[in-house]
């Protein structure tokens, strides 16, 4: 089983995290951040990752950013190291999802290369207290530390808990077609990724 635990500590916050890629979609623990607890079960249950969080804590009597941010940079490290030496993986993905009005559509790469693309006309406003460039804080951490090419397009939508949720679906089933195993070599020309 491909599976990876870290934590990281600062004076903001305290996260520890464990994963498996290999896993049923299992989410537990929380985040203290309701509507984020929901982003990431969704995407935990959609990639069928194991998330399961062993420790958050922030200073989210400020606000939600460096949560949020610190929450992304530590999933990002165990992806990249639960991979191991990517042998066999497919290593792209690609999803398009629909949430009644809203649809979104993701393409990564586990490139070992970090780069991100989102359409942000649509990550404007909040959900309660959840500000939705929140979204695009916590994707640019994640992709930043895991090491892939990310682009999200929002193609259309309206209800902001449908576009959230449409995006982290996407993503969820993106990740779960590239990690999938489908042989033995690595999957570059490169010879590494």
């Amino acid at each position: 089983m491909r599976l990876y635990k870290f934590s990281r500590k600062t004076l903001e916050t305290d996260i520890e995290l464990e994963i498996n890629l290999d896993g049923e979609g299992v989410f537990s623990g929380s985040t203290s951040i309701g509507f984020f607890d929901h982003l990431t079960n969704t995407l935990s249950k959609h990639s069928r990752m194991d998330v399961k969080i062993l420790k958050c804590q922030g200073d989210t009597y400020i606000d939600f950013h460096h949560l949020v941010e610190d929450f992304g940079i530590v999933l990002g490290v165990c992806f990249r190291e639960a991979l191991g030496d990517r042998k066999g993986i497919k290593r792209f993905g690609f999803s398009s999802v629909p949430l009644d009005e809203a649809l979104s559509s993701v393409s990564l790469d586990i490139s070992g290369r970090s780069f991100l693309y989102v359409s942000t006309e649509y990550l404007t406003g909040s959900i309660r207290e959840f500000d939705m460039e929140l979204i695009e804080v916590f994707l640019s951490a994640f992709v930043r530390e895991a090491r892939i090419t990310l682009h999200v397009d929002v193609v259309r939508g309206f209800n902001k808990h449908h576009i959230a949720e449409s995006i982290f679906k996407a993503l969820g089933v993106a990740i779960r077609e590239a990690v999938k195993i489908e042989g033995d070599t690595l999957p570059s020309t490169k010879g590494t990724l």
